[in-house]
């Protein structure tokens, strides 16, 4: 599974004349939920030192929370903080549907020593799963291959080393321990109340599933992400996830690009019916101005430069970039290269995503 935060996908779009009868082809969408994502995701945050203070829940909840876990806990944290292993329980989430924490652990003991490094180790491609067994069983030129194919990602190398090198009976022990200790201090207390969270966001979205394209689902779950088919893809997975507000987080496993995206407001209190999601009311607002509107017209029209767009208005380059940062927080409008480009299937999917709000039961 290849691990990264969302960023802007670059689309070179050319003019051309289709003579044949066949849609462009694009991929199925698939739905999961379960509390286990939400117990690896929170395993996950609580190590990323980096990333934690941009979380949605505050700095003083993450330091408030480890003062009451247990120190073998905090040991077991500070290992996967070393050695990224949440990413190793993401991969082995990913092999069945487990019902419940005690049927993952159990897994986790009883899956061969081989087949487990196999699993662990990053999915880069079906033309590298041979590398990655080899690695797996530890040869040297598999590893120094590996590492070399995911040189862009930052810890994939540290990664892949400690995972081809590393004791399985150990591994397993620290796994098990690390799932197991999360989920009975963390998420157990409050398991009712997360999975009525999570399942409330994932029905919304099976809604949905019947009445927006798949890449249209795509993009409205996770708030404006634009994922294009590509051709060694055929699934898209989503996850919907709590802990990790308000990052989208992207994977990839075999034949499927998964995607744990932050659930929307209105399913953090799903007896509401009169809250919007947060994502609706960002659009709303942002195209409640007349300068926006203006660029929103004009950026629809063709990709332009801040200095492109100044010289249409007369208004001031600092004012415009004001504006253009309001549409782009609404993910109404992206970055491509040095120009601005308005994301037309956002501003598409406005009269149904208002739809459902409006008709939410």
């Amino acid at each position: 599974m290849y691990w990264k935060y969302i960023n802007q996908n670059v689309v070179l779009n050319l003019d051309v004349i289709n003579l044949t009868s066949r849609k462009r082809e694009t991929y199925k969408i698939k739905l999961e939920y379960s509390l286990l994502w939400e117990c690896a995701l929170g395993i996950a945050a609580v190590t990323n030192t980096p990333l934690i203070k941009t979380l949605e829940k505050p700095l003083d909840y993450w330091n408030d929370l480890k003062i009451t876990l247990s120190k073998d806990l905090l040991e077991h944290l500070d290992y996967v903080e070393r050695n990224n292993t949440w990413k190793a329980i993401l991969q082995l989430l990913h092999k069945e549907r487990f019902s419940d924490i005690s049927e993952f652990t159990s897994y986790i003991q009883d899956i061969p020593d081989i087949d487990l490094k196999f699993v662990c180790l990053p999915f880069i491609g079906m033309e590298f799963q041979d590398i990655r067994h080899k690695a797996a069983l530890g040869e040297d030129s598999a590893i120094n291959q590996m590492k070399m194919l995911t040189s862009d990602n930052p810890f994939f190398s540290r990664y892949i080393e400690f995972i081809s090198n590393s004791n399985t009976e150990n591994l397993k022990e620290h796994l098990i321990s690390v799932m197991r200790g999360w989920y009975d201090a963390v998420i157990q207390r409050d398991s009712e109340k997360l999975n009525t969270i999570i399942r409330t966001d994932y029905d919304t979205k099976k809604e949905m599933l019947e009445k927006l394209t798949p890449e249209e689902l795509v993009e409205w779950s996770t708030g404006g992400v634009t994922y294009l088919p590509e051709p060694s893809v055929s699934n898209v997975l989503l996850i919907p996830q709590y802990i990790y507000r308000p990052w989208n987080i992207e994977a990839d496993i075999e034949g499927t690009k998964v995607f744990y995206y932050p659930i929307a407001n209105e399913s953090i209190s799903p007896n509401d019916r009169y809250t919007p999601n947060n994502f609706l009311v960002l659009k709303h607002k942002a195209l409640g101005d007349e300068a926006r509107m203006r660029i929103v017209k004009l950026l629809y029209e063709e990709d332009r430069t801040l200095q492109e767009i100044t010289n249409e208005f007369d208004i001031g380059k600092s004012t415009i970039h004001h504006h253009l940062k309001i549409l782009r927080a609404a993910k109404l409008v992206e970055m491509n290269d040095s120009k601005y480009s308005l994301k037309k299937k956002a501003i598409e999917l406005l009269a149904k995503e208002l739809d459902l709000f409006l008709n939410k039961g």
